[in-house]
């Protein structure tokens, strides 16, 4: 029988606050550790992309969310050094909770879309972060 190598499903999500800004965090672990990074991971066995999303940026933040719409799957296979992953990623808005990393994150926290935009993210962050613009603006 042949040994088949699969793609890792992750998901990410881009948070928005009551007061328009988005919640990022700085990953705890390699790799970028040390940089900032959409809440997300990946998915696990049995679960449904929806809820884990909704658990990874629990877990990575401390907040609740709401998912409004799909932005994305983006799978190059070089978006992730660890090998290829594949992520659905979803825009949402925070609904409850206080901002507290955990998990996989050292620090999290809020920035409005300029600075935002001045930083360099994780992965390929910055081109969903792009995207997700193009799609609020649009809506």
């Amino acid at each position: 029988m042949k040994n088949y190598k699969h793609p890792q499903l992750t998901v990410d999500a881009v948070v928005t606050t009551a007061d328009h800004k988005i919640i990022f965090i700085k990953r705890k672990n390699p790799p970028y550790k040390g940089s900032w990074a959409l809440p997300g991971g990946f998915v696990e066995y049995g679960e449904t992309v929806e809820d884990a999303v909704v658990r990874e940026v629990k877990e990575e933040t401390g907040v609740t969310i709401n998912i409004n719409e799909l932005l994305g799957v983006y799978s190059d296979p070089e978006r992730d050094p660890r090998g290829h992953t594949i992520t659905v990623c979803y825009l949402a808005t925070k609904v409850e909770g206080k901002l507290e990393a955990d998990t996989d994150a050292s620090e999290v926290s809020c920035f409005t879309v300029q600075e935002a935009m001045g930083i360099q993210l994780a992965f390929d962050h910055n081109e969903i972060l792009k995207d997700a613009l193009e799609m609020m603006i649009k809506t």
